[in-house]
């Protein structure tokens, strides 16, 4: 999920090429034979559709995944140029899908990951120690240099912090954020936990982190707004998707993913460095029950339940 928690920068190369491929790709058709992803560069969403777009080829779909800028996405889903979009991030894309629902030519489907989180953490053994919220960070200082772990400049989350700084909220203002790349952090911070050091940085799930790492999350204090805030991630498909293919849209509604399988997904892909298609075939496999509520109801396209088709595929 490089870089959801606060925008898109860097996308703009990204969406003139991704707007020419669009403009290739020609009207849509009458009907969904193949479904088209929109994904973005991120190892949460790459898997995720991943793992969808294997249940509707056993459906009997042809299925399709486009790297794509979120910005270039949307438009495409607005033309119906592009079918799912598995990665609408609440809040930070709130100002770039409401226009689109409002006039009709997107559907929010569903909130696909509950329990979304980002904010400050800590290793698990300073919150053992007693650094449980943001307030006791400051009581500590010496113990963390009084700096604290960002990601890239500009995003939501560090701004955030910055905004804490600048007023000084449960003494922050003489700490100072360092702003890095979401791998520099990381590896910064694991090298800490290693030596046992003290360190605080900002977290998010689903993330790879929330499996490698022995780590928590803190509380917010007196409205410092950097601390367990909450997101949704939403489907958004089409607003004709539901009367082009209503077993798709069934199914994409009922697909909500746990946030835990999500999290173990991008350690798989992310972190272990394994290829999305054999991550997502073989959670398939061992998690047919899952499968089978996501697809209740839902016909295949030969016209047998959408659970049969799967089972025969991956038992």
């Amino acid at each position: 999920m490089k870089n959801a928690l606060g925008g898109l920068k860097g996308m703009s190369a990204l969406s003139t090429a991704g707007l020419a491929v669009l403009a290739l790709a020609g009207p849509a058709a009458a009907d969904l034979d193949e479904v088209r992803f929109g994904v973005p560069p991120w190892p949460g969403v790459t898997v995720k559709s991943e793992v969808a777009a294997q249940l509707m080829e056993a459906m009997g779909y042809q299925t399709s995944q486009r790297g794509l800028a979120v910005s270039v996405i949307l438009e495409g889903l607005a033309r119906n140029d592009v079918d799912v979009y598995l990665g609408g991030w609440y809040p930070v894309q709130t100002d770039m899908v409401e226009p689109l629902v409002a006039d009709d030519k997107i559907e929010k489907l569903v909130s696909n990951i509950q329990g979304a989180n980002s904010g400050l953490v800590v290793p698990q053994y300073v919150y053992d120690a007693g650094v449980t919220s943001v307030a006791d960070l400051d009581a500590y200082r010496d113990r963390f240099d009084g700096e604290i772990q960002g990601i890239e400049a500009g995003t939501g989350i560090n701004t955030a912090i910055l905004a804490a700084i600048d007023n000084d909220i449960v003494g922050l203002g003489d700490w100072r954020l360092r702003e890095s790349s979401t791998a520099a952090m990381l590896a910064q911070a694991e090298q800490k936990m290693a030596n046992e050091e003290w360190v605080t940085f900002v977290g998010w799930e689903p993330h790879w982190m929330n499996v490698s790492f022995d780590m928590a999350y803190l509380d917010d204090a007196d409205g410092a707004g950097i601390a367990q805030i909450e997101s949704t991630v939403w489907t958004i498909v089409p607003a004709i998707l539901a009367e082009e293919d209503p077993q798709l849209h069934r199914f994409l509604s009922q697909y909500v993913v746990d946030i835990e399988d999500q999290n173990a997904w991008v350690h798989h892909y992310s972190y272990e460095d394994l290829p999305a298609d054999e991550v997502a075939s073989e959670w398939i496999s061992a998690n047919l029950d899952t499968v089978e509520t996501w697809l209740d109801g839902v016909m295949a396209r030969d016209g047998q339940p959408a659970i049969q088709a799967v089972r025969s595929t991956y038992q």
